[in-house]
């Protein structure tokens, strides 16, 4: 793979073992300003471990990574700990990361339209809000890549939905990059333009239109090809999002 204008991440035949262990055999895979790589798998696949070697995290065993120079990193945990009893805000505890003003701060809040809740105690935010809040501290400081660990664990239905609805939102109108962890493939259909089938190995990969019709995507995660709610993706100016058959109860997993 060559270096475009547009790359943010690149991954060339890195490899990660613990102990002997292969965890990530052979993974290539690069993303660009303005697109959304999602990586999607069973338990134990190295979602988790492929994601901290992209953030620089986690050194790789064999193989290399590229990042474009400069490049800014917004971070999306799935969750924080946040002491019950520390006196802090929504707003208070966004001012938590260095370096960031108080523009900054209104303009991520309206961006994932928590304004009203400014001055609320974090730890009075709903599930749903709780991961809009993450949403909004990984946006301070304008990131060219948006890095998120399955921003929508523990939230209903209407919540993941408007989550994968604001990243994209996010996606098209400053032109970052995104690469996220998920675990279902029917909710980020209309949201993403790369999907990344991992376990240890990158088994397929390719539009998420032609993702879920890979026999080796049901193989992997073990569901029939019947019945699989699909969301398709339409990449116009509009960026329309449309969605074909039935809703299928959302499972949750950990990596």
């Amino acid at each position: 793979m060559s270096d475009g204008p547009n790359q943010l991440l690149r991954l060339d035949n890195v490899c990660k073992s613990y102990h002997k262990n292969l965890v990530l055999e052979n993974i290539s895979f690069c993303v660009n300003s303005g697109e959304t790589v999602t990586l999607i798998g069973p338990n134990g696949a190295g979602k988790s471990t492929l994601m901290k070697i992209s953030l620089g995290i986690l050194e790789v065993s064999s193989g290399e990574v590229h990042r474009s120079k400069s490049i800014s990193v917004g971070y999306m945990p799935q969750k924080v700990m946040i002491d019950e009893v520390l006196p802090l805000s929504v707003r208070d505890f966004l001012y938590l990361r260095p370096g960031i003003n108080y523009d900054d701060v209104e303009e991520a809040l309206e961006t994932v339209r928590l304004s009203h809740l400014a001055m609320q105690p974090v730890q009075s935010a709903s599930g749903g809000e709780m991961q809009r809040i993450l949403l909004a501290r990984a946006l301070l400081g304008k990131p060219d890549l948006l890095v998120l660990d399955e921003p929508v664990q523990g939230i209903d239905i209407m919540g993941q939905q408007e989550i994968y609805g604001l990243i994209a939102k996010v996606r098209d109108e400053t032109g970052c990059g995104v690469l996220m962890i998920s675990h279902d493939l029917h909710l980020v259909m209309a949201s993403t333009d790369q999907v990344l089938c991992l376990n240890r190995h990158i088994c397929c990969s390719g539009t998420p239109e032609f993702v879920q019709d890979n026999p080796e995507y049901h193989a992997m995660m073990g569901r029939p090809m019947e019945g699989v709610a699909i969301y398709t993706h339409h990449h116009d100016a509009e960026h329309e999002h449309k969605h074909h058959g039935h809703e299928i109860e959302d499972h949750h997993h950990h990596d």
